[in-house]
C-alpha cells in the first residue's frame, strides 16, 4: 500500500458528489447573491435552501444558521460577540479545548478583562460536572460556558444533555465547538438547549474554507465583519457560493448515510484497537479514545512503548511508509510543543511514550489498518518494550 490515510479529524477526503455539485456551482452559477438580477437571484436562492436544508436536520430556523469561513472563525465570532454585545464577564471552559477557543479566551481575559475559569478534569480528561454546578452557582454576572461535544485529540464525549441543562437552571449561556461532531451525530437544538454551535464542512466529507455558525434565535450577536448585509447582516462579504453548496451537499449526504456509515466507521476503530492490542499488549489509549461508548467512533488516541529517543523517527518512518496520521490537532503543525490536551491527562514519565491520533472514515478498510499496524510493528521490532503505568 503506497498511501493509507488516518487523519480524517484533520481533514476528510470530499465526496465525489460533493465536487461534481461545487463544479456546477463554479461552471454555471457564478452571479453574485447579492444582484438583483437572475444570475444573482438564482445564487442567492441556492444559498437560501442549504440554509433550510441544514436547519431542517438540526432542528433549527433556518435565520439561525449563519455561513462562516469554518469552525475557528465561528468560534471566534461566538465568543468574542458574546462578551461585546451580551455582556459575558465570566467565560467557564476547559485546558483541553480547541485552540480556536482557547487562545481567544485567553485574549479576551486579556484585552476585554473576562474572567476564565478552568472546569476541573478527571483522569480520562472528561470535564467534572459537579465542579462545573460548583462554578455556574459561584457567578453574579453573565457567564458562557464553552465545552466541546467531541475532543479533537482523544475523541471523549461530553454529556451534552446535562451540560446544557446546568447552563438553563443557572442562566448561563451554552457554547460548544461541534467541529468534530457535526456530520457524525444527530442533532435536535430544541432537545438540547445550546446556545451556540459550530461546524467545519471539511470534517464530514466537504469542502475546505467554509462552515457554519448555528445561533440561538434572538441570540442579541451583533456583525464581526461588518461592510455589507450578507448572511443577515452577521458576516459581511460575498458568499462564496460553490463552497456553500458543496457544504450542503457533504452535509445531506452525511445525514441520509449517518446510521449506515456509522456502523462502518465503529467497526474499522473496533479492529484498530484489536489488533494494535494485539501487536503491542503494553499499548495504552489515551482519554477514553479505546471505549467504544465513551468516545466517538472515529478516531483513536494511542501511547505506544517507545522511547523518547526512538520516537523523534516515528512519524517520519509511518509517512515514508505511506501511512498518515497525527500526533495532535493539525492546527499545531510545526510547533515542537507537545500536546496540550495529554499535558493536562497524563503524567510526566507517561507523556515520554510517544501518542498518534489515528482518525477513520468511510474511505478507510480493515487491511488499511492491518498494514499500518504492521508498519508501526516493523518500526519497534528492535524496541526493548517497557511497562507503561
Amino acid at each position: 500500500m503506497s498511501q493509507v490515510y488516518f487523519d480524517n479529524a484533520a481533514t476528510t477526503r470530499v465526496r465525489e458528489e460533493v465536487i461534481e455539485k461545487m463544479q456546477h456551482a463554479l461552471s454555471n452559477c457564478y452571479g453574485n447573491p447579492s444582484s438583483t438580477h437572475g444570475f444573482g437571484r438564482s445564487a442567492k436562492t441556492a444559498i437560501e435552501t442549504a440554509r433550510k436544508t441544514i436547519a431542517k436536520y438540526l432542528n433549527a430556523h433556518p435565520s439561525e444558521i449563519i455561513f462562516t469561513s469554518g469552525g475557528t472563525e465561528a468560534d471566534n465570532m461566538i465568543l468574542r460577540c458574546a462578551v461585546r454585545d451580551l455582556g459575558v464577564r465570566t467565560i467557564i471552559t476547559t485546558k483541553i479545548e480547541h485552540h480556536a477557543v482557547l487562545h481567544t479566551v485567553e485574549e479576551l481575559a486579556k484585552d476585554e478583562q473576562v474572567e476564565v475559569l478552568y472546569v476541573q478534569l478527571n483522569a480520562q480528561g472528561n470535564p467534572d460536572l459537579g465542579h462545573l454546578r460548583h462554578l455556574l452557582a459561584g457567578q453574579v454576572g453573565k457567564t458562557l460556558v464553552s465545552l466541546m461535544h467531541v475532543n479533537n485529540e482523544i475523541g471523549n464525549l461530553i454529556d451534552m444533555q446535562a451540560v446544557s441543562s446546568l447552563c438553563k437552571e443557572f442562566d448561563a449561556l451554552f457554547h460548544s465547538d461541534t467541529v468534530q461532531s457535526i456530520g457524525h451525530y444527530s442533532w435536535d437544538v430544541q432537545k438540547t438547549p445550546i446556545d451556540f454551535m459550530t461546524a467545519a464542512a471539511h470534517k464530514f466529507h466537504g469542502p475546505k474554507g467554509v462552515g457554519f455558525a448555528f445561533l440561538r434565535k434572538n441570540c442579541g450577536l451583533k456583525p464581526m465583519i461588518v461592510g455589507g448585509s450578507q448572511e443577515r447582516g452577521y458576516r459581511a462579504g460575498t458568499e462564496p457560493f460553490h463552497n456553500i453548496v458543496g457544504l450542503e451537499e457533504a452535509f445531506v449526504l452525511a445525514y441520509e448515510n449517518l446510521e449506515q456509515e456509522k456502523k462502518y466507521v465503529s467497526s474499522l476503530k473496533d479492529h484498530f484497537i484489536k489488533t494494535v492490542r494485539k501487536a503491542f499488549p503494553e499499548a495504552q489509549f489515551n482519554g477514553l479514545s479505546g471505549d467504544m461508548d465513551k468516545s466517538t467512533y472515529t478516531l483513536v488516541n494511542v501511547r505506544l512503548p517507545i522511547s523518547q529517543e526512538k520516537a523523534l523517527m516515528l512519524l517520519f518512518h509511518l509517512d515514508i511508509k505511506g501511512v498518515a496520521c497525527s500526533k495532535g490537532s493539525a492546527c499545531q503543525s510545526g510547533s515542537d510543543a507537545g500536546s496540550h490536551v495529554l499535558s493536562e491527562i497524563l503524567t510526566a514519565e507517561e507523556q515520554k511514550n510517544p501518542s498518534l491520533r489515528f482518525s477513520f472514515s468511510i474511505y478507510n478498510t480493515n487491511e488499511e489498518i492491518d498494514y499500518a499496524v504492521a508498519v508501526l510493528k516493523e518500526f519497534c521490532k528492535d524496541e526493548k518494550s517497557s511497562a507503561i503505568t
